[in-house]
């Protein structure tokens, strides 16, 4: 029978409750904008240095167990996940105005991407074991045994996201992967959804105990950007894990590059997720893809990181049919209430930014509502893009799009050669238009991190396959992903052991396989004991 525990605002520092803090937060309704009750303590310095103090504790346990039990760690959370009861759900939208239906679906995505990577953890790939053998009467040198193998880096902060309460936030993909890896977590909880936060924290540390493993293996702290400082500059974080806006990601990276150890930043950030609509496409279905282009623009009040805010196309009658189609679907979607009133704001003062510029014109706009996102669609002349203003590539976080009419093929090439980095690209595109699209697929590789044929980039499958990264800003490592099973390879690095006696190597790089690893021995991806 699934239970709610009673929200008593307070920090989660290895394994007890504390705030000695006279600094309060509240949460707020986010349709009525009315405070609520709960005061949320935020974490004194000495709190934030007690949670990463118990991190740092934890792990050289927590990264020594089997795999097989820190698999069971993550079988254990997402039980307590879904155990989770009516309030918490109940909860969870009205902090943030999403609907029931996809409150309930995040939960079980969650609890699902915790059940990932306890598989990733059960097959053992993630270790990367390597072993080349020693060849002691090599000439002129002998080569020494040499093994390797994959760790975790150590206490991980993350800092949980406002658009995705569950998937990317207290125990989502950053936490997910991180513990994984083996890594202690240290999570600051997003203000916009505090009650949401307390619960999920309450339910991973429920997990801890279940599994009697060190107390300081997951921590949660409350607070706002000084909170955020502390975490980062705290020399015993090796890592951070951030899903944002530019401008906060950007701030993290930087102060964590300024730190006498610098350490790595992986930060989603900013995106526009471009979709290039081709020729035969339009003459084919361009009033199929103007309905299915406004609900991709307009899902979730356009509060998704891959939401389409670009549209190129080539100019031509089908062009111009579509786009009064969009427009029409656009001008006829209602407004929606915003996670929060700051993201509200940023919006409005993104729609207003594109309003006053000369060389952008207001298509549609959808039916307003107080205090609600209206979706809008622009159209902006294609030497915005050319000259490299920056008023068509900054993401305005909600339910708006820009349109940019290219002349020809040379020109499409020109606009996706001036894109920043995306996560996503699009391509809508018939049989027809792909034989002659070579360079522009070429081109959206070298910008994205995910390639798009005739679907729409809102939704992220959660799996081994999927890449949710791409050049910065879209992130500020594009070597790594946030979602999927790739994303646990952000928090290890290799270790090699040198002429080591098999009975002291770890269990990886033994020459029994006892794990039953498939390793990469002497060249030769295998499973057989050496």
């Amino acid at each position: 029978m699934s239970t709610t525990p009673d929200i008593i605002g307070l920090n989660f520092i290895d394994g007890k409750r504390v705030g000695e803090n006279s600094t309060v937060l509240y949460s707020v309704d986010a349709v009525t904008k009315q405070r609520l009750a709960q005061a949320f303590v935020v974490a004194s310095v000495s709190e934030v240095e007690a949670a990463v103090k118990a991190a740092q504790k934890a792990y050289p346990l927590f990264r020594n167990i089997s795999s097989k039990k820190r698999a069971e760690f993550l079988d254990v959370i997402a039980q307590e996940l879904e155990a989770l009861g009516d309030e918490f759900i109940k909860v969870a939208v009205q902090e943030t105005a999403l609907p029931l239906a996809r409150i309930q679906g995040e939960l079980l995505r969650t609890s699902n991407q915790m059940r990932l990577f306890a598989t990733v953890l059960r097959r053992g790939d993630f270790y990367g074991a390597r072993i080349d053998t020693a060849q002691p009467q090599r000439a002129p040198l002998p080569k020494p045994d040499l093994r390797t193998y994959n760790i975790g880096l150590g206490p991980v902060a993350v800092f949980g996201a406002s658009n995705f309460p569950l998937a990317f936030s207290v125990a989502g993909g950053d936490t997910a992967s991180a513990l994984a890896a083996g890594c202690p977590v240290v999570v600051k909880a997003h203000p916009g959804h505090l009650y949401t936060s307390e619960y999920v924290a309450g339910a991973i540390c429920k997990a801890v105990e279940r599994c009697q493993l060190p107390s300081g293996t997951f921590n949660m702290v409350f607070g706002e950007i000084e909170t955020g400082e502390a975490l980062v500059l705290n020399p015993a974080i090796k890592a951070v894990g951030f899903t944002g806006s530019l401008r906060a990601g950007r701030a993290i990276c930087d102060l964590a590059a300024r730190r006498p150890e610098p350490i790595p930043v992986f930060a989603e950030m900013s995106s526009i997720n471009p979709v290039v609509v081709l020729p035969n496409a339009l003459d084919v279905r361009g009033d199929v893809i103007a309905l299915q282009l406004a609900n991709s623009i307009t899902v979730g009040c356009g509060q998704f990181c891959t939401q389409p805010g670009l549209i190129l196309a080539i100019k031509s009658p089908e062009l111009d049919l579509f786009i009064e189609n969009l427009a029409k679907q656009i001008s006829e979607k209602d407004a929606q209430t915003m996670l929060n009133s700051g993201v509200l704001q940023n919006y409005e003062m993104g729609v207003a930014r594109l309003e006053i510029h000369p060389s952008v014109t207001l298509l549609a706009k959808g039916r307003e509502s107080a205090n609600s996102g209206s979706a809008m669609l622009f159209k902006a002349d294609f030497k915005v893009l050319a000259e490299g203003d920056a008023i068509v590539q900054e993401e305005v976080f909600g339910p708006l799009s820009i349109i940019v009419e290219v002349e020809d093929k040379d020109q499409l090439t020109l606009a996706i050669s001036k894109l920043r980095g995306q996560l996503t690209g699009t391509l809508l595109a018939e049989p027809e238009d792909l034989k002659t699209s070579a360079i522009l697929i070429t081109q959206l590789e070298e910008k994205v991190g995910r390639i798009i044929l005739n679907g729409y980039p809102t939704g992220v499958e959660v799996c081994d396959a999927m890449v949710h990264g791409g050049p910065y800003p879209a992130t500020s490592d594009s070597r790594g992903t946030s979602v999927g099973t790739l994303a646990i390879e952000r928090y290890l690095r290799p270790v090699c052991y040198q002429d080591y006696p098999d009975e002291v190597l770890p269990e990886p790089l033994k020459n029994s396989n006892p794990l039953g690893l498939r390793r990469l021995v002497n060249g030769i991806q295998t499973e057989i004991a050496i």
